[in-house]
């Protein structure tokens, strides 16, 4: 595993070396397509390896935990991203999917000890999906470095 140098402000972030798993939901996938390619391009410009950077696909935000679930088994990561789009609709499965996702994401970071950067976008509508995916994709790669490089501190 990396061993971090003293990383104490989050402007210099510098992953090389950390290896980051994605899970991008399908569902919304020109919202999750865009989370990714933010997230990627934030990930490469903080110095993470492209070949240090693995992505996998479930179909929707409920998924993502589980495919979380089984990257953090394998051991082999730093830190993780959850990239997904929740939009309300005009039933209660909104709140379901936002609020079982997160809780899932959660208890997959804490039962592994393994930093995820929740980036499952929930919103009212599209248009703010869209005004959101670039700064929440590239947020996100720089939340996973971030506590990466402060959990290896602090352990």
């Amino acid at each position: 595993m990396f061993t971090p140098q003293n990383h104490n402000n989050d402007a210099h972030l510098n992953g090389a070396g950390l290896r980051i798993g994605i899970v991008q939901a399908r569902f919304n996938a020109d919202i999750t397509d865009a989370l990714h390619l933010a997230c990627v391009s934030e990930l490469h410009t903080i110095e993470v390896a492209p070949d240090h950077i693995e992505t996998v696909h479930v179909p929707g935000a409920l998924e993502i935990p589980i495919a979380l679930q089984a990257l953090a088994e394998r051991q082999e990561f730093d830190a993780l991203i959850a990239l997904g789009c929740i939009v309300r609709g005009e039933t209660y499965h909104f709140e379901l999917v936002a609020n079982e996702s997160g809780a899932g994401v959660s208890r997959v970071a804490l039962d592994h000890q393994l930093p995820i950067a929740n980036a499952i976008l929930t919103t009212e509508d599209m248009a703010q999906a869209v005004a959101r995916q670039t700064d929440k994709g590239r947020d996100a790669a720089r939340v996973a470095v971030e506590m990466a490089l402060l959990l290896e501190r602090l352990r």
